[in-house]
């Protein structure tokens, strides 16, 4: 299996031959990456350990970067006025706690902007997320709702499959569309054969009614049935911010009583909460604490509120200070649907313990990502209660009765012959549609030939 080192000797070999000019020496910054074990471990991933391809695509992606001036794209140099619209911006996490790149297609119209201007818009996004996120995967929005045929722009949709297939590696989670119109199916399709095996898997089609699947109600926007009031804002990049200075984030990979200089917090367990089911009831807990030299303000959040109690959900902690977090499983969740359930707990640092709220509030909200440290937590339930593939109902763990199973059943038999009488209504609805127009046009054509007819006889 090919190595780090491996990829990054293969990359300075290839570096000795001579770069291309146009258009010539690498960027410093760019050269830096090739330092970077994270970044070369992505482009690794990427091509699947492939020594060749993973050479070949660092290089490419070095020469696309000097290209286009990558590193040079900031606020000062990009359309102020476009940014400001909407079009693309990043919100909200998915159900892995990747952050969300939201594509609000509506507002895009083919061919009434500068499409060099909507270029240059994308890449800063990307690069300034890369940074934020530390080269977190992100997941890919496509706001589809209220979309018409001239809001399809495939040359645009190409170009952002092919920033993530070809110059952003390791980098793409999901890609959601969200709300497609049916008329613009066929050129979805399409899509998909541009995508990568792989990448077509992590295509999920979302309604408002299936989205809590991808993005958790807490974390979706109001417009799309979540409970989040967010209005995009354009807000600048913190200054130095885009120099590629690496964002203090952890992923929670220490062990338990490990810490990483630099990190707020030391999280015990480190990125598993064992959960275990004590007097009828199923809970974890995992302890946090502040390793940092000020005091500290923490939030934990969850991909599923409604189905977990947090106590504490937030806090500040001097510095040295511990705090057990306990979580308990609320009754009436299906278990094997909470197994797929993470925490995230984020850390900022404030100027003492006992600010107020109001305080507090106005310390998180002018946070920005590089400021902010971010630790990630999965759930591991014992295996015998997910081998009794119950529900959590009245503080027990109960067996799901058969009535109940054939009720589904029957549920899950009524909704496919529902749907498949839905599919005939709306074939039987075109065709009505079509016929009528046919016999619109129909009668229209006698119309004329009579009238025509009528004036050739008054003629004569």
């Amino acid at each position: 299996m090919a190595t780090i080192a491996d990829l990054r000797s293969s990359f300075e070999a290839k570096l000795k031959e001579g770069i291309p000019n146009p258009p010539g020496e690498f960027h410093p910054l760019d050269l830096d990456r090739v330092k970077d074990d994270k970044y070369l471990q992505r482009v690794l991933n990427h091509e699947e350990n492939d020594i060749k391809r993973s050479t070949d695509m660092l290089w490419e992606i070095l020469l696309w970067r000097k290209t286009v001036g990558a590193n040079d794209i900031n606020e000062t140099n990009i359309r102020l006025d476009y940014m400001k619209e909407g079009i693309f911006f990043p919100h909200g996490r998915d159900i892995d706690g990747s952050l969300v790149l939201i594509i609000k297609s509506k507002l895009h119209v083919k061919g009434q902007k500068d499409f060099e201007e909507i270029k240059k818009i994308l890449i800063y996004w990307l690069d300034r997320i890369e940074r934020e996120e530390n080269g977190k995967k992100i997941t890919l929005f496509f706001d589809m709702e209220g979309c018409g045929l001239g809001n399809m722009d495939m040359e645009l949709i190409k170009y952002v499959i092919n920033l993530f297939k070809l110059y952003y590696p390791y980098f793409l989670n999901y890609i959601v569309i969200y709300q497609m119109p049916w008329v613009l199916n066929a050129a979805f399709k399409v899509v998909k054969t541009l995508l990568p095996a792989k990448a077509v898997e992590r295509m999920k089609f979302a309604n408002k009614d299936t989205l809590k699947d991808v993005i958790a109600p807490d974390q979706a926007l109001i417009c799309w049935g979540g409970k989040d009031p967010y209005v995009f804002e354009f807000v600048p990049e913190p200054r130095g911010s885009s120099e590629h200075t690496p964002k203090k984030v952890t992923f929670a990979e220490q062990g338990d009583n490990q810490h990483s200089p630099g990190e707020m917090l030391r999280l015990v367990p480190n990125d598993t909460i064992v959960f275990k089911n004590e007097n009828d009831e199923l809970s974890g807990q995992f302890t946090i604490t502040n390793m940092d030299e000020s005091a500290i303000s923490f939030k934990i959040r969850t991909t599923s509120p409604e189905k977990f109690r947090v106590r504490p959900s937030s806090g500040t902690l001097p510095s040295g200070a511990s705090q057990v977090v306990l979580i308990v499983v609320q009754h009436g969740f299906h278990l094997r649907t909470v197994t797929k359930d993470r925490f995230l707990v984020m850390s900022v640092q404030i100027p003492k313990a006992d600010l107020s709220g109001k305080e507090l509030a106005e310390v998180w909200q002018n946070s920005t990502g590089s400021k902010v440290d971010e630790y990630r937590l999965k759930c591991q339930f014992p295996e015998k209660e997910l081998s009794r593939n119950g529900n959590i109902t009245e503080g027990r763990m109960t067996e799901k009765p058969d009535s109940v199973t054939n009720a589904l059943n029957n549920l899950q038999q009524n909704y496919a012959v529902l749907h498949n009488d839905m599919r005939k209504l709306k074939i039987l609805h075109f065709l009505t549609l079509f016929m009528t127009a046919a016999a619109v046009i129909l009668g229209y054509l006698v119309y004329k030939n009579a009238s025509e007819e009528g004036r050739y006889c008054e003629r004569i």
